[in-house]
């Protein structure tokens, strides 16, 4: 009999029937946000983010601009910061309100982007559209507040498709915005465009107001977008520019060089004058001193300056020999009252029997306009209860140019 004593786990291991007891099942490994951003990583190279991250630091460079212009403050979005994302990994990242603002290409780019501000700047922008100053804005966006914004993002993106068309050399165009407010906390979808778990481009660019906001917006691409835009830059672009440049017509052939019947000997060819084929092939020393013995033969030439003559502002006669061609051609006779300037907030608050106030003083005479150049200053008058015009003052040929320029 051996001396071994039974352990306390062989015991249970014989009371429960002599099976050993097993050990419990590894539990899998949760999926974490770290290794899920892991996976998706690889979907762009460095140099493929880099390209992206110098296209929307042009582009929205512009269209910093434009928004200023609009908003009548100063706008600057700088520090692009290009990741691959999903769009649930980015409703976890922002669980906020946001106004998503999706834009279609329809021509040089097939496909649709995204672009994503937080409500409360929406609102700051939506206030500065219709003529606040940006300090009270709405706490809940309706429908006009929502396409005042619209209206802006229309005109930042339109400014982007332009900074793209000088990028890529080729014409690019934007369809209308498709704007809606969504919670990113709370929607289950947040766009069409993608899937949810499908890796997408995100440029988080950060957005400042001239003290009004301080925040980040951010532009999401689809993955074929993103790498169309980075061929299109890299000069890879599979698409064929809108106008090729017809290919260099073939030179003709040198034509023979006659010899004299005197001349029996082979023609020598002047060294200080090369034909056009062996000046192509003398190294570039030799050409370099081929030009600057021709920049010595021109040196010799006696220059003047050119004398013209003296501009006079009489009346130049006018040949009016085939005027009667274009007799019969109509032309649209325009006169103007007076203009203003209103805000939008302004145009939605008329109503009937608001009253407009023009930028001209009564009694001032009016303004003729044909085909909306100005020609003529007028008087307002009433002939058999229709109003006319009473011409009073012909616009000078000076000033008819000046208003052309």
């Amino acid at each position: 009999m051996s001396d071994d004593l039974i352990s306390q786990e062989e015991i249970d291991a014989l009371l429960r029937g002599g099976i050993p007891a097993a050990d419990p099942p590894a539990e899998p490994a949760k999926e974490t946000e770290n290794s899920r951003t892991a996976d998706i990583e690889g979907a762009l190279t460095d140099i493929e983010k880099d390209a992206l991250g110098e296209i929307g630091n042009i582009s929205m460079g512009s269209a910093a601009t434009t928004l200023s212009v609009l908003l009548g403050h100063k706008v600057s979005i700088t520090t692009p910061n290009v990741s691959i994302n999903t769009m649930n990994l980015i409703k976890d990242q922002y669980p906020l309100p946001y106004l998503i603002v999706e834009v279609g290409y329809t021509v040089g780019i097939d496909g649709r982007n995204i672009l994503a501000i937080q409500a409360q700047d929406a609102s700051i922008i939506a206030d500065l559209m219709m003529g606040g100053d940006g300090t009270n804005p709405p706490e809940d966006l309706n429908e006009i507040h929502m396409s005042a914004v619209g209206e802006a993002m229309n005109q930042m993106m339109g400014t982007v498709s332009t900074s793209l068309s000088t990028m890529f050399t080729k014409k690019i165009d934007i369809s209308p915005p498709k704007v809606s407010l969504i919670d990113l906390g709370s929607e289950a979808t947040v766009t069409e465009i993608v899937a949810q778990d499908e890796p997408v481009a995100k440029i988080s660019f950060r957005m400042e107001v001239d003290g009004l906001i301080d925040s980040e917006i951010m532009q999401i691409l689809p993955l074929n977008i993103a790498k169309e835009m980075v061929e299109s830059l890299m000069g890879g672009s599979s698409q064929a520019p809108l106008e090729e440049a017809p290919p260099a017509p073939t030179p003709p052939p040198a034509a023979p060089i006659a010899v004299p019947a005197s001349a029996p000997q082979p023609v020598q060819q002047s060294a200080a004058a090369p034909p056009p084929a062996m000046a192509a092939q003398q190294p570039m020393a030799q050409q370099q001193a081929y030009n600057m013995s021709q920049a010595r033969v021109a040196s010799n030439v006696q220059v003047q300056p050119a004398q013209f003559t003296p501009l006079s502002t009489e009346a130049v006669a006018v040949n009016d020999a085939n005027i009667g061609l274009i007799l019969d051609v109509p032309l649209q006779v325009t006169v103007e009252l007076g203009r203003t300037k209103k805000s939008i907030r302004e145009i939605l608050e008329l109503s009937n029997g608001s009253i407009v106030e023009l930028d001209k003083l009564a009694g001032e005479p009016v303004d003729i306009h044909i085909n909306g150049k100005l020609l003529a200053r007028g008087e307002v008058v009433v002939i058999d209860e229709n109003f006319g015009v009473r011409i009073t003052d012909i616009v000078s040929p000076m000033e008819r140019a000046q208003k052309l320029q």
